[in-house]
């Protein structure tokens, strides 16, 4: 029986870079954010308890068992929102600083760049992600909240030096530790008071800030 000729495999030219995606990969990946972002809203408000796999698939326009398509659990869901949401801050905040710097060389001046940025990351557009994190923080695993630890530390990471220089200066007399964390428990707490249709602007919210911890406006 004659066999059908054949290329050598090495004389197979194959494309170069990333293979393209598919519809269907890109469908996935657009379900799976939609998944993410409609779980974080229901999180939100209805708390990590009170929200059930088929209230997030109905949110997302989706079959009540579909989550499981792409989440394990609803536990692993959770766990992804919060993950997803440090990773979009981490890179949020480097565009921040990316924008501000070297324009914005005064220590106050980064300092507010830095609260400025962080109030958009919480009360900003699509900001049900870190609050979430903040306060569910009980419903995820030992071996969860250390993996978010690091990605906490990323995201605190550019604060030291800023807080140090403002320290070395006089500016902050307070232990920098310590107004690290202050500063973040004022301005996490945020989360539960604002309301953006009654409250400041989100640029008010951070001169505020920086009066309050500095003593003067930006």
């Amino acid at each position: 029986m004659a066999m059908s000729a054949t290329l050598p495999a090495e004389s197979v030219k194959r494309p170069r870079g990333r293979p393209r995606k598919t519809v269907a990969d890109r469908d996935d990946g657009n379900r799976r954010s939609e998944l993410l972002r409609s779980a974080a809203r229901l999180f939100r408000r209805k708390g990590f308890d009170a929200t059930s796999t088929r209230d997030i698939a109905a949110a997302a326009g989706m079959q009540s068992g579909s989550p499981f398509y792409h989440f394990k659990s609803k536990g692993a869901l959770l766990f992804a929102v919060m993950e997803e949401g440090m990773h979009s801050a981490i890179e949020r905040q480097q565009q921040a600083i990316s924008r501000a710097e070297p324009a914005t060389a005064d220590l106050p001046g980064r300092l507010r760049t830095l609260i400025r940025n962080h109030f958009d990351v919480l009360l900003g557009p699509g900001s049900d992600f870190i609050p979430v994190m903040l306060y569910e923080a009980r419903s995820i695993t030992p071996r969860q909240r250390a993996g978010l630890a690091g990605l906490q530390r990323d995201y605190e990471a550019p604060w030291s030096p800023v807080l140090d220089a403002l320290h070395a200066s006089g500016r902050l007399r307070a232990d920098v530790k310590l107004a690290r964390l202050l500063i973040f428990g004022a301005l996490n707490w945020s989360a539960q008071w604002y309301d953006r249709r009654k409250g400041a602007s989100l640029d008010e919210l951070a001169d505020a800030a920086i009066a309050l911890f500095m003593g003067e406006g930006p």
